[in-house]
């Protein structure tokens, strides 16, 4: 069964998601099927600005994009990784993860986080979800009115060895085989569309990107079920088109200073089968046809 067909078929059922202040949909746009809060590289830190970073401001960003979700009500809400910036010790890090995640569950949808890189820089993998929601694995998938999301774990060395404990290079991530097999069984099970979620770019194959990203793609381009891929890390919107699958990067959070320099997300699927992202401040909108 094709996205399209699937769709079309009505097995996602309306979400009735819209709201009277909502600053999104107009009376001619179509109303989504589905809708889903996005958002990335937030890096608080209680610590001085660098020349673009501001790892202080976060808070006051993350404060924003969670009324505008809360207004909105998304079925969901992703932070696609580095929720935090790097401490100097353990416990540093635990404090600012704390006072991140007190900010972030003031949301009423439900949340779900992508670990980055600088989230476990310092920290283990465990420690930060004993503070969160994360899934213990790092890896994990839902599903809403049909649609799989499935949000991946990039935070290993190519050896295979988690990060934590300042134990990598941010350039060396790559997705390890238990976790691959992982996917490929996600993939397989999911009688309708996908979309996945990532924190290290799967689109590259250099700086920025999974060092099998290849491999990755190549079974998401073979389960012919994959709408979209969402990523961070690299800060500024991007999109490319790899074999019939857009690849979005989203903008950070963390660049820039004031409320203008926020950015963050409302992504819709549509009855058509096509997706719907809408941009707030510096985020790009986006919209991605639907799949034959």
């Amino acid at each position: 069964m094709t996205r399209r067909s699937f769709l079309q078929q009505g097995t996602l059922c309306i979400a009735g998601l819209t709201s009277g202040r909502s600053v999104l949909a107009t009376e001619a746009e179509a109303q989504p099927l589905l809708r889903i809060g996005l958002m990335t590289d937030l890096h608080y830190a209680d610590k001085p600005a660098t020349k673009t970073r501001f790892y202080q401001e976060a808070l006051g960003k993350l404060d924003e994009a969670v009324e505008v979700m809360n207004r909105e009500k998304p079925a969901a809400v992703i932070e696609l990784g580095d929720f935090i910036d790097q401490a100097p010790d353990v416990d540093q890090e635990l404090e600012w993860l704390k006072t991140m995640e007190s900010h972030y569950a003031k949301l009423t949808s439900p949340r779900h986080y992508v670990l980055g890189n600088h989230c476990v820089t310092t920290l283990t993998k465990q420690e930060f979800a004993n503070h969160t929601a994360l899934a213990p694995t790092g890896y994990s998938s839902f599903e809403i009115q049909g649609a799989r999301f499935i949000l991946l774990d990039a935070c290993y060395r190519e050896d295979g060895v988690p990060y934590g404990r300042n134990n990598a290079h941010w350039k060396d991530s790559a997705i390890p085989n238990a976790e691959l097999k992982w996917l490929e069984n996600e993939l397989s099970q999911a009688s309708g569309p996908v979309i996945i979620l990532a924190h290290q770019r799967l689109d590259l194959d250099k700086a920025h990107a999974v060092k099998n990203a290849a491999e990755v793609r190549a079974l998401l381009e073979k389960s012919g079920k994959v709408t979209a891929v969402f990523q961070g890390h690299s800060h500024k919107n991007d999109l490319q088109d790899i074999s019939g699958i857009p690849y979005c990067t989203l903008a950070a959070m963390i660049e820039g200073t004031g409320a203008e320099h926020n950015s963050y997300s409302l992504l819709d699927v549509l009855a058509d089968g096509s997706l719907r992202l809408k941009g707030f401040r510096q985020q790009s909108d986006r919209r991605f046809p639907a799949s034959v």
